[in-house]
């Protein structure tokens, strides 16, 4: 049986990897015309979540992450950070996770920057935080409960995929502000 799932999720992992990669090729307007999408797909599918984009200092948005696994995961996307509500800058994000895991999936995910500190924290391209730092999975009224943790809260959603999952591991980013003509 297990064979038989590995033998199916090998290729989807890998088609939602090399989605991956394709997807980051998206540039300028039309990937912050994507990260404004997911945001209004959050907001839709919990309008809780409201006072975290009015409250935070910023966010990073990632319409899509791919993830794939067999006993050693990785996951990789890009994404838009705002300010203010204002597209600021891109950033990357990827992940490495060890345990018993298997399959392919895609999934957006919002993070979100308690403080102008971590926000700071963050802009210096060498952020990171570890497996304890969970993330809210998306659905109605999921947002009531949701905290901070050490400067951060963190929304997902799945789009596609399936993933059998007991593992751990952190995400590591990356930030790159946007030139003075937006680009």
């Amino acid at each position: 049986m297990l064979n038989a799932l590995a033998t199916r999720s090998v290729p989807r992992a890998v088609a939602l990897l090399l989605c991956l990669v394709l997807s980051s090729t998206v540039r300028g307007d039309d990937f912050v015309t994507e990260a404004r999408d997911t945001v209004a797909v959050f907001k839709k599918t919990d309008p809780g979540i409201e006072h975290f984009f009015k409250d935070a200092a910023g966010y990073v948005v990632f319409p899509t992450i791919g993830k794939g696994a067999i006993g050693i995961g990785g996951a990789g996307g890009s994404g838009i950070l705002f300010e203010k509500g204002k597209a600021v800058g891109k950033s990357s994000l990827a992940q490495v996770t060890v345990g018993l895991q298997l399959g392919g999936q895609a999934y957006s995910e919002i993070v979100f920057f308690e403080n102008a500190a971590t926000l700071t924290d963050f802009k210096k391209g060498n952020f990171a935080f570890a497996a304890q730092v969970s993330a809210v999975a998306l659905s109605a009224g999921a947002s009531a409960n949701a905290k901070y943790a050490s400067g951060v809260a963190v929304f997902t959603a799945t789009k596609t995929g399936l993933m059998y999952e007991a593992s751990v591991g952190g995400q590591k980013f990356g930030y790159k502000p946007f030139s003075k003509d937006g680009g």
